[in-house]
């Protein structure tokens, strides 16, 4: 029995200890970390040129990060938190709980829009992205966010995952860019993950609006080269993207990893099933 019982703890994996992203976050990749991150090929810093809601960068543990989004709102956010977590967590936190109302929403909303305060805006991003339809973040052709209300009856204020993201982001440099000048920023021992706006299942699914801009077929494309000029000079590249016959035609020549994973982002739950997803590796 003695020899049983201390043989038993071997039965059991030990899950890793998860950063949990503070951001709702469209297509957001903490859910797929456990077959993501053993595919990250090893360096010394993670180059990631599509932010995102930080999963990948949080959770990856290289030793340093540079993460660059286009949307300047996000990086804002995120460069609000580590330059004073403290009076963001009190400013944002106080937009929490009596303000969960379509007028309060509204409200905050214009004011977003209108607002030049870089400070000022993040507390706010966050506030939208908690209350706001899915947790999408979407602007219009003049670049004001348009996200409605998304009538959730307490959306809670993400404090610890806040602190956790403001201690973990300390080795995270984040700045405002496309993936293009990001890539090009890369050197030897860098390894380059992108998780871009995904090429559409069908016609009627195309969803390209998390920054003002668009990221289109062709934007696919340079993606893709990036990726080839970028593994050719030594520095790997891992890219996320729905499993499709046009994605896989883009990353020709790439090592492919497929697998499903489950929706989230529609309207409807019934039509929230499982889509495949593939990793694409250029080494």
């Amino acid at each position: 029995m003695l020899a049983t019982a201390l043989r038993q703890p071997e039965l059991f994996a030990i899950e890793p200890q998860r950063i949990r992203p503070f951001l709702k976050w469209a297509g957001g990749k903490f859910r797929v970390l456990d077959r993501l991150l053993p595919l990250l090929p090893k360096g010394s810093r993670l180059v990631e040129p599509f932010a995102g809601s930080a999963a990948v960068s949080l959770n990856a543990g290289f030793p340093a990060a540079i993460v660059a989004d286009f949307n300047a709102d996000l990086v804002n956010l995120y460069q609000s938190i580590q330059s004073d977590t403290n009076r963001f967590v009190l400013e944002a936190g106080a937009l929490f709980g009596r303000h969960n109302n379509r007028s309060s929403f509204d409200t905050l909303r214009a004011e977003f829009n209108e607002s030049a305060d870089p400070f000022r805006r993040s507390v706010i991003f966050v506030y939208l992205n908690r209350h706001g339809f899915n947790g999408l973040c979407r602007y219009n052709a003049k670049g004001r966010f348009n996200v409605p209300f998304g009538r959730y009856d307490n959306p809670g204020f993400p404090m610890t995952e806040i602190h956790a993201f403001a201690e973990a982001a300390k080795r995270i440099e984040f700045v405002h860019g496309d993936f293009v000048s990001t890539m090009s920023e890369a050197k030897e021992g860098d390894v380059i993950y992108c998780d871009p706006p995904y090429v559409p299942l069908s016609v009627t699914s195309n969803f390209t609006s998390y920054a003002p801009g668009a990221f289109g077929f062709a934007e696919q494309k340079a993606l893709a080269q990036k990726a080839r000029d970028c593994a050719a000079r030594g520095m790997p590249v891992v890219i996320s993207n729905h499993d499709t016959p046009d994605s896989r035609a883009l990353y020709q020549g790439a090592e492919i990893h497929s697998f499903p994973v489950r929706r989230f982002i529609s309207s409807k739950a019934s039509t929230r099933g499982n889509a495949q997803e593939l990793l694409a590796i250029f080494r």
